[in-house]
């Protein structure tokens, strides 16, 4: 009994160290300030963007991002995930606790003529692994940066799905808005046919310009149902997207209604700032942390491993005498154990977890570089959809007077039918490219905030199994 308890009073000092490499968080290297900011709303400064879809003031869009937030299956499948990573940290962690088992027995035997015998026996055994080289330690520093990573993840998920449903929000709404021009133009060119019809029965004109405005009219009708299909497949992804039925969202959103406004100014962090925001950049920073601690994890398996492990019982022939002290049996070991010879399976093994490691250093600098990319991009985008937006509604203003002055002067006789053709082309053109060129704006704001990363926050990533760690990406 006083040998192992000397050998353990020798190792346990040892348990303080940990052997591998200890991880030094990464900060992302980033410019100093974005290339691109002249010429839109844009300042620079910070702000918060957890919520960015309520600055476009609609309370049908709000609405449907909370549900998807809450409702979405990927949603509940990130919510699962994290479950899982936290669950396993806390499995990791139980590995440093001694385990201790119970039992309760009895036997009863007979050998040739000798009468039955009876045998109880309970008691109960404990075992640990004394955590000498920080074995253990770095499977919970890697089990726990997992968990983080995990959590960056969901948080992903939220930047993507908020996104998403206010992308197809914002296209539905352009859909109707287009399908109400097109109408609109259908209207009108009816009228211009009914007026060529008239003029061709009193002789005015030929019945050719008959065909023309109908060939005109045709055109126009043969748009709406392409509009009418993406409006109704835009409407059933958008149901999906919050975890409906396809058609479930049709009666909420039948009624068109118009574009959400844009807000007056965005405000944007310095780029360092903007990759600390964004969750795929903290879940890359997570992955290294955890492939580190792994590489400590396997250097420790080429050091010696203890165990302590005991047992306390009692045996009686008699149930009654299972407490007797006299019954009592108890033992208490120790063992070291070391690798002598394994033909280089431990040294490879962290070899390969060393070039494990370098992989997710990699992928984290790659993830850094295409979020500065998305954000570059977002901007030029922003910029240039703004600047287009702002052309073509000064050009719809004028296809719309040049349309109204052509019908009045065809009947008035002063220009001929083809005139009235072209201006009637334009209008549709230019009213349906603003029409588009609106939702590009929008889209290209609604992209902007991804690349910022905004639309996470920890409300949202409940419920969850309770733990003190893992927590924080």
């Amino acid at each position: 009994m006083k040998a192992p308890l000397r050998t353990l009073m020798l190792l346990v000092p040892l348990a303080g160290c940990a052997v591998g490499p200890d991880y030094i968080k990464q900060d992302p290297n980033a410019p100093a300030n974005w290339s691109v900011t002249a010429g839109t709303r844009l300042a620079q400064q910070q702000q918060d963007i957890s919520q960015w879809w309520l600055r476009l003031n609609d309370p049908i869009l709000n609405e449907l991002i909370s549900t998807a937030l809450h409702n979405s299956p990927d949603m509940r499948s990130a919510r699962a995930k994290l479950l899982e990573s936290r669950s396993r940290l806390n499995l990791s962690d139980a590995n440093f606790m001694p385990r201790l088992n119970g039992a309760l027995g009895a036997n009863r035997s007979k050998a040739g003529t000798a009468s039955p015998a009876n045998q109880f026996n309970a008691g109960f055994d404990a075992s640990w692994e004394i955590d000498l080289f920080g074995g253990l330690r770095r499977a919970s520093e890697a089990a726990e940066a997992d968990a983080g990573a995990t959590l960056a993840n969901l948080y992903n998920t939220q930047v993507t799905l908020a996104a998403e449903v206010a992308l197809n929000y914002v296209q539905l709404r352009s859909l109707q808005q287009r399908l109400t021009i097109a109408r609109d133009n259908l209207a009108a060119q009816r009228e211009t046919l009914k007026i060529t019809e008239w003029r061709a029965q009193a002789g005015l004109v030929t019945s050719m310009e008959v065909e023309q405005a109908s060939s005109n009219l045709q055109q126009t009708l043969a748009g709406i149902p392409t509009l009418a299909t993406n409006l109704s497949k835009t409407e059933n992804r958008l149901a999906v997207l919050l975890g409906q039925f396809p058609t479930s969202l049709h009666e909420r959103l039948s009624t068109p209604a118009a574009l959400p406004p844009l807000p007056d100014e965005i405000a944007l962090s310095i780029p360092a700032d903007t990759l600390r925001q964004r969750p795929d950049v903290q879940a890359a920073e997570r992955r290294v942390a955890a492939e580190t601690a792994r590489i400590g994890q396997e250097s420790a398996a080429r050091y010696p491993s203890f165990s302590l492990s005991g047992s306390l019982g009692w045996k009686a022939l008699t149930a009654g005498a299972l407490g007797d002290s006299a019954n009592l049996t108890r033992s208490l070991s120790a063992s070291l154990a070391q690798t002598i010879f394994d033909g280089g399976r431990l040294s490879s093994r962290v070899t390969a977890q060393n070039a494990v490691q370098q992989q997710a250093l990699i992928a984290y600098e790659q993830t850094v570089l295409v979020a500065l990319e998305d954000m570059e991009n977002a901007l030029t985008s922003y910029a240039n959809s703004h600047e287009r937006r702002a052309a073509l509604q000064n050009a719809s203003t004028s296809a719309r007077n040049a349309a109204l002055m052509a019908r009045q002067r065809y009947e008035g006789g002063l220009i001929d039918f083809q005139s009235v053709l072209d201006t009637d082309r334009t209008l549709l053109s230019s009213e349906d490219s603003l029409a588009s060129a609106e939702f590009d704006e929008r889209a290209a704001l609604i992209s902007l905030y991804k690349a910022m990363g905004g639309g996470w926050n920890e409300d949202s990533a409940l419920p969850v199994a309770p733990t003190d760690k893992g927590s924080q990406p």
